[in-house]
């Protein structure tokens, strides 16, 4: 067990030169090494500090690229609709035209159409009536070979422009 239990002259120099070294440490080490601490967390609050800068810096970056993100597709979707509203105008303005277009055809068509017609009738007409005029000559030929037929007929026709 003696050795276990110290001295008492053991005791005093391990004091002693506990102190001493405290003194050594207090005098040359304690400084530089608080100094190095107090450094060491001057640098890591300024880190702290400039960390949450960037991060309030990063949210404001991001709500800046959010605000530009819905501005952009705002003036997209005012793009699109103006983009639809002039393709509608002129599909719109298109068909008109395409429609006047077709109204004046058919309308020219339909003139024309009814000017064949009038030259149809009107050439119809003069051949019925040299048709007929041809027929009533060879008719009246036949039976007005002699000239007590052809009295009676002459007659007839004048009492019938007396009535009319």
């Amino acid at each position: 067990m003696d050795l276990l239990t110290p001295s008492i002259g053991n005791i005093a120099w391990t004091a002693v030169v506990f102190v001493i070294l405290l003194l050594f440490l207090s005098k040359f080490a304690w400084k530089p090494i608080l100094s190095a601490v107090s450094e060491r967390e001057n640098s890591i609050v300024d880190a702290l500090n400039q960390a949450k800068l960037a991060r309030k810096e990063m949210e404001e970056l991001k709500a800046d690229n959010e605000k530009i993100i819905r501005e952009a597709k705002a003036e997209r979707d005012a793009i699109l609709k103006e983009a639809r509203e002039i393709k509608d105008r002129i599909v719109g303005e298109a068909k008109e035209v395409a429609k006047a277009e077709g109204d004046k055809i058919i309308e020219a068509a339909r003139v024309s159409i009814e000017a064949e017609k009038t030259a149809a009738m009107n050439d119809i007409k003069s051949q019925i009536g040299l048709l007929s005029v041809n027929i009533a000559e060879n008719i009246l030929k036949q039976k007005l070979d002699n000239s007590e037929a052809q009295n009676t007929l002459v007659e007839n026709y004048l009492n019938k422009q007396n009535l009319n």
